[in-house]
């Protein structure tokens, strides 16, 4: 089988067409949607209505932070920019996309994997995965041999043996990475639609169990478009300028 894991698309329309664009040319046969489908972006309503009929076709979709901030229109511990962007969300949700995000699963377990937004400990804590110590709780709080999850915009493998700590590989596009059978592995997928590791193309991955090996991937997008409908909207203008940098 082969999976695509798509996380913290963000309300960017442009990235996830081309993530899916891409995705569908590479044999796949199922999409994992990783949380935080919503917010900072100008195209919400699109991005709920695309990931609902994956669903219908056999997707899974996750619950991420700002999905359940923008279905309650609850802005608790987010910055400015981000408030700002929640409740403009909020209002051009209707009831029946802020109920579908409020009915995603937390987390999700598949033969061996675990899909997660933000990581196995406490999904409901919104920690972020971004050092061994953490990627370490993480993978401590399952019995998968394999977690997936998003939250933190930069594309991260971590793999542990029982009695090391876990070691941190940083994946290169287009490359696959073996996920040797002895260890559990922690693969962070990066952001479709608001990368922040410094690359402003759009992040994603793909599992193939019977090879047992994850490729991660870069897509160009057009940036220009989605940064454009940022200001149209009236959003704050950091949530277009930061597109371009990857940051």
């Amino acid at each position: 089988m082969r999976i695509a894991f798509l996380s913290d698309i963000h309300g960017n329309r442009e990235a996830l067409d081309a993530v899916i664009r891409h995705a569908e040319r590479q044999s796949l046969d199922r999409f994992v949607f990783l949380g935080d489908l919503v917010g900072y972006g100008a195209d919400p309503v699109y991005v709920v209505d695309r990931v609902a009929r994956a669903i219908e076709n056999g997707a899974v979709s996750l619950l991420g932070n700002h999905d359940a901030a923008a279905a309650t229109g609850t802005i608790e511990g987010m910055n400015d920019y981000a408030s700002a962007a929640i409740e403009w969300t909020h209002h051009e949700l209707d009831d029946d996309s802020r109920a579908l995000l409020l009915n995603m699963p937390m987390s999700a377990v598949d033969e061996d994997r675990l899909y997660v937004h933000s990581e196995a400990s406490s999904p409901r804590s919104w920690q972020y995965i971004t050092d061994s110590g953490s990627a370490e709780r993480s993978l401590r709080a399952t019995t998968q041999r394999l977690t997936f999850c998003g939250h933190v915009h930069k594309p991260q493998l971590y793999h542990m043996t029982p009695m090391k700590s876990p070691v941190l590989f940083v994946p290169q596009p287009g490359i696959g990475a073996p996920l040797v059978g002895n260890r559990k592995w922690l693969a962070v997928q990066g952001a479709v639609g608001q990368p922040r590791d410094h690359n402003p193309a759009a992040a994603y991955s793909i599992l193939d169990t019977i090879r047992n090996e994850l490729t991660y991937f870069r897509v160009p997008y057009d940036i220009e478009t989605t940064a454009a409908k940022i200001h149209a909207a009236g959003l704050p203008k950091i949530l277009a300028a930061r597109l371009f940098i990857g940051r």
